[in-house]
């Protein structure tokens, strides 16, 4: 897919999402055999559910439809939310991230998994998780000290009802 395609095609996809109350994160275009995939990618901070999704592509669908962006030939559109280890690259998504654990690769080399615990214009607060019955430890990560970092999958995670009694309060 050409830049310039791809510039247009978010131009003429974004203001729909947004409308939607969602934030458009990525569009591609894969070819798939003969056929074409348009995949879009939308988000929130309250997050996506089925129906706002089925939404979004019934409005997606109606605009590519209306305008040629697509093309002549055919293509199937594909309408989702970040996966489950989603890589963060935008400020609102450290936002999101908020107490997960996530891998981050530092500036300077080297790894650090952490749960973030809060996130401000400059960086993020990070809690290392002990090793070997040790407490874990805070530190600070400036973003510029963060060269890439990745949402991890946690399969035995014990609720953490802190968190969420701040959040109904």
């Amino acid at each position: 897919m050409s830049t310039t395609q791809s510039e247009r095609l978010r131009e003429l996809l974004e203001p729909l999402v947004t409308s939607q109350g969602l934030d458009l994160e990525e569009i591609a275009v894969d070819s798939v055999g003969r056929k074409r995939v348009l995949r879009v990618v939308v988000d929130s901070d309250t997050g996506a559910d089925l129906d706002r999704i089925a939404d979004v592509s019934r409005a997606l669908s109606a605009r590519l439809d209306e305008t040629d962006a697509m093309g002549e030939g055919e293509y199937t559109l594909e309408v989702g939310t970040p996966g489950a280890e989603r890589l963060l690259t935008e400020h609102r998504h450290y936002v999101r991230a908020t107490g997960r654990l996530v891998k981050f690769q530092l500036a300077e080399g080297g790894e650090l998994v952490a749960r973030i615990l809060t996130v401000d214009g400059d960086g993020v607060d990070v809690e290392v998780p002990g090793v070997k019955g040790r407490k874990p430890t805070a530190r600070r990560l400036a973003f510029g000290d963060i060269a890439r970092a990745r949402v991890q999958v946690e399969f035995n995670r014990k609720d953490d009802t802190s968190h969420k009694k701040e959040e109904e309060a």
